[in-house]
This record gives structure tokens, C-alpha cells and sequence, in this order.
């Protein structure tokens, strides 16, 4: 028996736990400013998740989905990506969101159940928050194939956890790439959990990047905590896109340092000792490790970037509960061009059920 075709996976990763280089750094890591940046990036999404778990927590914010850990992945995909690109995230991209423009304000007003936190002041054409597992790789691909009809060069970027890649969607939207060549990066943030059920019952495969090999694209892994590794690969993927060379799966190795929502409790499937291990392999203190080995940063910054930050986050916070209440009847006004008899019937009780009659 012959063999007519193999495949191989490789990983990559910049800088290790302790933020020690592995291999020379691409350009963009040896300024110092851009390293700043990201880092910045990184500290004011984990300050914001932590904040908007507490709102939840003290009943001023619906069910949230932490991002606890997953800031070098999100962060990195944002920095890669160029401002006439599309974002097809699931639910917790928010150092993703923040990088492009999307406001805090406007997260936590999603969370809060109005849905005017989808209509974003930033990247206007980037999709919303997708709670359905992996339709979000679909909506990129139908963006991508738009964009090489209309032979625009940009790129659609779409971002799903591992549980995602078990989905009948995310299969659709690898095949319909690999076989129209389109311009579109599937992420996939592999943190270990879909909820509570851990990646080796999810699947046999030894690596989620090798799921490209069947649709006929380039797979690879990388190490998710290393924002260069995710940065560099993917400016490299939307590279390759923009080029007419078709699309990449990435798989982006982390931890779920949270509860998947707060809706659940994890210490009910997880082992402590699971957590605390993957604590030590977090992305923020590698990155800042590096940086004060390179002498660009210390406790000082550290310090006044952390005042910053809060200040950024409590001004979001104080627009958001100071936003007036969206009125009963926008749940219908933006659905149809001219409504429904049934639906025209409960709106006008959802009016008398708000108890003023004029729906606000």
C-alpha cells in the first residue's frame, strides 16, 4: 500500500512561561511601543472582566461570559487584524472588540440585556456576538466569499472555543473555504472546557488544527498565552488571504481561567490543582516579564497604567447605568418592515404590561 498524501501540525510559541524569547522576534515585537500597546490592551480587558463579573455578581449586569486568561489570544487576533476587516466573534472576544473600537459601555449594555450594545460605534461592519456554537465561522465565510466577488482586499476573521470545532457549522464553513480559496481565518481558542465537558471527550483528534487537513487548508497551533505567536501567525494567515492564497485555521492553546458564565460553577468538573497550574501559565506575566527584561517596563508604569485602566473602566460603567432604558417596544420595531398581525397584538400588550402606556 502506497501513501498518497500526509500532513503534519506545527506549534509555535515566542516567548515561554518565564517571558523568555524561543526564537528571534518578529519586527512589530521589537518595538517597544507596540508591546505596550498590547500589553495595555491586555491589562484593560482582564480589569473590565473582572469589573463586569462583579456588576453581575451585585445584580447590575445579566448572565457574563469571563474572558479570564484568554486576553494574549483575543488581544492578538485585534492587533493582526487591519480596521476594514470583519470580526465574526462567539461571546467573550472582548480584548478582540476593545482593540477594534468596540466601546465597554456597549459590551456591558449586551450583557445588560439591551441589545443597543450590538450596534457598534466602532467597526460597524464587524458582526455582533454570536451565542449559537460555531454559526459564527459561517458568517465569516459568507462575508469572505462577498469580499472575493467583489475583489475588496480584506479578510473575515472568525473566533470559536474547542467545543465549537465538534459543530456541524464549523465543518461547513472550513469546506466551503478550502473550496472557494476565500479570505478568512477560522480561530479557535482552545481552552480545554466546552462548558464542562473536557477537549478529550470532545474529540479524538490529537490537535484541533488538524480538522483543517480534511477541507484542504493550512492548519497550525500556537501557544494562545503568547500574544506575539498569535499576532504573528495571524497577520501571516490574513496575509495569505488578502494575497488570494485562501483561508488558515489556527488553534490557540490556553485556559479558561473562569467560570464558563456566571451562570456556572466549574469548581463542580475542574480540580483546583488543573487551575492553579494553568494560573502559572497566564498571559499577562510573561508579557510583562519580557518587557521588564528589556528594560521598557516596571512597577512605576505598572502602576499608573493600572490607575488608568480602572478610571477607563468605571467611566464605561457609570455610562452604562446611566443610560436610559430602552422602550418595551423595541423588541418588535426592528424585526419586520411591517408587522405581523400576532406580533402588532403583542406589542400593544407589552405596552400595557410596562405599566406607562408609552413603552419606555
Amino acid at each position: 500500500m502506497e501513501t498518497i498524501a500526509d500532513f503534519e501540525i506545527k506549534y509555535s510559541q515566542f516567548l515561554d512561561p518565564e517571558g523568555e524569547p524561543q526564537e528571534t522576534l518578529p519586527a512589530f515585537a521589537r518595538d517597544p511601543e507596540e508591546l505596550r500597546a498590547m500589553y495595555r490592551s491586555m491589562l484593560l480587558t482582564r480589569i473590565f472582566d473582572a469589573k463586569a463579573v462583579n456588576l453581575q455578581r451585585t445584580g447590575k449586569l445579566g448572565t457574563y461570559a469571563s474572558c479570564l486568561g484568554h486576553e494574549a489570544s483575543h488581544v492578538g487576533i485585534g492587533a493582526a487584524m487591519r480596521p476594514e476587516d470583519c470580526l465574526a466573534p462567539s461571546y467573550r472576544e472582548y480584548g478582540t472588540m476593545l482593540w477594534r473600537g468596540v466601546g465597554m459601555h456597549e459590551i456591558l449594555l449586551y450583557w445588560g440585556g439591551d441589545e443597543r450594545g450590538s450596534d457598534f460605534a466602532g467597526p460597524r461592519h464587524d458582526f455582533p456576538f454570536c451565542v449559537p456554537i460555531a454559526t459564527q465561522c459561517l458568517h465569516a465565510a459568507g462575508a469572505a466569499m462577498a469580499y472575493k466577488l467583489r475583489g475588496e482586499p480584506r479578510c473575515a476573521v472568525s473566533v470559536n472555543g474547542d467545543g465549537g470545532t465538534s459543530e456541524g457549522a464549523f465543518y461547513e464553513a472550513l469546506n466551503m473555504a478550502g473550496a472557494k480559496q476565500l479570505p478568512v481565518v477560522f480561530m479557535v481558542i482552545n481552552n480545554k472546557w466546552a462548558i464542562s465537558v473536557p477537549l478529550e471527550l470532545q474529540t479524538a483528534s490529537r490537535t484541533l488544527a488538524q480538522k483543517a487537513v480534511a477541507a484542504g487548508i493550512p492548519g497550525l497551533q500556537v501557544d494562545g498565552n503568547d500574544v506575539i505567536a498569535v499576532r504573528h501567525w495571524v497577520e501571516r494567515a490574513l496575509e495569505r488571504g488578502r494575497n488570494g492564497e485562501g483561508p488558515t485555521l489556527i488553534e490557540a492553546l490556553t485556559y479558561r481561567l473562569s467560570d464558563h458564565t456566571t451562570a456556572d460553577d466549574a469548581s463542580r468538573y475542574r480540580k483546583r490543582e488543573e487551575v492553579e497550574a494553568a494560573r502559572k501559565l497566564e498571559p499577562l506575566i510573561r508579557l510583562r516579564r519580557y518587557m521588564n527584561a528589556q528594560g521598557i517596563w516596571d512597577d512605576k508604569q505598572e502602576e499608573a497604567l493600572t490607575r488608568e485602566c480602572i478610571a477607563a473602566v468605571d467611566k464605561a460603567v457609570e455610562r452604562y447605568v446611566n443610560t436610559a432604558r430602552a422602550p418595551v417596544t423595541a423588541m418588535f420595531d426592528y424585526l419586520f418592515a411591517e408587522l405581523p398581525a400576532s406580533l402588532r397584538e403583542q406589542r400593544e400588550q407589552a405596552i400595557r404590561l410596562d405599566g406607562n402606556g408609552a413603552g419606555h
